[in-house]
């Protein structure tokens, strides 16, 4: 039978003082009998408080000569827990600052055990003591994960996260060496498809936070330059395509003069492109924006279901909007104001239902 006996706590640390140390005798003292503490590269006069925690025969204590951020030091145990403790059911990953309270993370290892699924510890951000730069940090990163990943994560920046085995495993493949790393491990998940549940835990700031190593613009841009990474693939996906479609149409229009005339030379070229850019949209999003495996039949059909009332939505909305507002047909900038701001607004749209509804891996 699984007991937090048989889960290995995965202990990073960079520079630590005397929070370390009781972070160590809490997770003994709450049952814990095997802890990996890994020295990211730490300077010499902060060596001795990882010396004191080697000195419990329950801790490993594994070297980096110089640091490398706090996502190889995950790593770095990851490999060694798959290495050395085969039979172990996971990892319990803890933060060295002594914000992580022994029972929520013996709460979290439980609910590992109980549920097969990685546990993420959720702070909770609204109460008044947490720090205004903290509150604002995670509900953005929390409102972009929602918007433009489909996840719902609570605590988006948790460093209390119980993982079973195998996860373990699709861990160690993911890349990132710095706080980004913890990020890329959420959007795995979602790729993945690796089960996540949550559960609640004390809210601690020591210091407001005064400890961490997270550098606040360069951490932060590549933090959301991975979570956006889809968004910009589809961005990109989208402008390819209507690039094919204008040269597709162009050169139909071209060719078939002579052969059809009229609204035929309009609309068999205009029909031809959309059909062949539309296509062109579909495999892309489906195999390099979304990494979908749904079935691309249904995936298909779910395309087109999107793409006709949204078609109709974008010429009701523009057409709406004018008669609104009261905008002339010769108040061409406002008219083209209006229909790039509904543009924008639909492809913004159009992007979260291809996430959640389109491409997604249905079961």
């Amino acid at each position: 039978m699984n007991t937090i006996s048989n889960v290995s706590v995965v202990l990073p640390s960079l520079d630590p003082d005397e929070k370390l140390l009781a972070v160590v005798d809490g997770l003994l003292g709450a049952g814990f009998s095997d802890i990996i503490l890994v020295n990211d590269g730490s300077k010499p006069e902060n060596l001795h408080y990882f010396q004191t925690a080697e000195a419990h025969p329950e801790v490993t204590l594994l070297h980096h000569e110089h640091n490398r951020g706090k996502g190889a030091a995950l790593k770095t145990a990851f490999r060694w827990f798959l290495e050395n403790r085969p039979q172990a059911a996971g990892v319990v990953t803890v933060d060295g600052d002594n914000q992580h309270h022994p029972e929520d993370t013996k709460a979290c290892v439980q609910a590992m055990l109980d549920t097969g699924t990685v546990v993420l510890g959720c702070r909770d951000f609204s109460l008044p003591h947490v720090p205004a730069r903290s509150r604002f940090g995670n509900n953005t990163t929390r409102g972009v994960f929602k918007i433009f990943c489909g996840m719902s994560i609570s605590d988006t920046q948790t460093g209390l996260r119980a993982i079973p085995t195998a996860a373990v495993k699709a861990f160690c493949e993911v890349s990132g060496d710095r706080f980004e790393y913890e990020t890329n491990m959420l959007l795995a998940m979602k790729e993945q498809d690796i089960p996540y549940s949550e559960v609640k835990i004390r809210t601690v700031y020591i210091e407001e936070n005064k400890s961490s190593h997270f550098r606040a613009v360069r951490d932060s841009v590549r933090i959301y330059s991975l979570i956006l990474k889809h968004f910009f693939r589809y961005t990109l996906s989208s402008l390819l395509s209507a690039v094919v479609d204008e040269g597709v149409f162009a050169a139909l229009s071209w060719g078939l003069q002579g052969v059809l005339s009229g609204l035929w030379l309009t609309a068999v070229p205009t029909v031809c492109a959309r059909i062949i850019s539309s296509l062109l949209n579909f495999f892309l999003n489906k195999k390099l924006v979304f990494h979908s495996k749904a079935a691309t039949g249904g995936a298909l059909l779910r395309y087109y279901c999107l793409a006709i009332p949204q078609l109709l939505a974008q010429l009701g909305l523009t057409h709406g909007v004018y008669l609104l507002l009261g905008i002339e047909n010769h108040q061409t900038f406002l008219r083209a104001v209006i229909y790039a701001v509904v543009m924008v607004v639909l492809f913004i749209v159009s992007y979260v239902i291809q996430q959640r509804w389109v491409f997604r891996n249905h079961k």
